[in-house]
């Protein structure tokens, strides 16, 4: 029973290696997730569901605005941490823009390397 529980509060983050072009553009094909990304881009901390909602003016459930959340966290474009009972997202901007720089990104070559078609 531990271990059902354990499981549900662990969240699964892509490695910087395992984020695709195909993967962002799939999470950021939704006019309210390109909605949210920026915003939350440009906020100054981490914000749960609710905040954000409140701060935009998101007129949606907040389960719905929950599950495009964990599209982008899916697909390597923010962070959720746990906090109690809340999950705190940010972007991974800087991480994403270091991977670029240090690692030649997502050069033709490395899409070839890892099976994508470009």
């Amino acid at each position: 029973m531990a271990l059902v529980a354990l499981t549900w509060l662990t969240l699964h983050h892509l490695s910087l290696n395992e984020i695709t072009v195909q993967g962002i553009l799939s999470a950021l094909s939704g006019p309210v997730r390109v909605r949210i990304y920026p915003e939350l881009a440009e906020s100054d901390c981490a914000m749960n569901c609710s905040a954000f909602m409140s701060k935009c003016n998101l007129k949606l459930p907040k389960s719905t605005v929950s599950q495009h959340f964990r599209i982008l966290r899916e697909a390597g474009l923010i962070r959720s941490e746990r906090k109690g009972v809340e999950l705190k997202n940010s972007t991974r901007c800087q991480e994403l823009k270091k991977q670029i720089r240090t690692n030649g990104g997502w050069d033709s070559y490395s899409l070839r390397k890892r099976g994508q078609r470009i």
